[in-house]
């Protein structure tokens, strides 16, 4: 397994890809879930994300919230990043808040973010 297959951040949408890759300083995995996730994706995910260490990051609004607690049910070895919920979504937020919120979780972010 190389370096890039050991973290894995779970994001709602494509823009909040976008915005944790624009950030991001060291090779990981994001995954959208499109704001939803099956039984089939939850299967598919157990089978291969054992042994990574896996972060959720919703945006900070119900349709987040109701993901997060299903990913906790799910994944309860997985870790929780929050943005400021005065930015709800993580697309809206600030790229060096994005940043603050990772480098707390020990991923590494660009130099021009810290």
């Amino acid at each position: 397994m190389t370096d890039s297959e050991w973290k894995v951040i779970v994001v709602e949408g494509k823009t909040d890809k976008r915005k944790v890759l624009a950030v991001v300083d060291e090779p990981v995995e994001v995954i959208c879930t499109n704001g939803t996730i099956g039984i089939g994706k939850i299967d598919e995910w157990t089978d291969r994300l054992p042994g990574r260490e896996l972060f959720i990051l919703t945006d900070a609004d119900e349709s987040g919230e109701k993901l997060r607690k299903k990913l906790r049910r799910e994944f309860p070895e997985a870790k929780h990043l929050y943005i400021d919920r005065s930015y709800r979504e993580v697309a809206a937020a600030p790229d060096r808040h994005v940043a603050q919120v990772l480098l707390r979780a020990n991923i590494a972010v660009k130099r021009e973010f810290l």
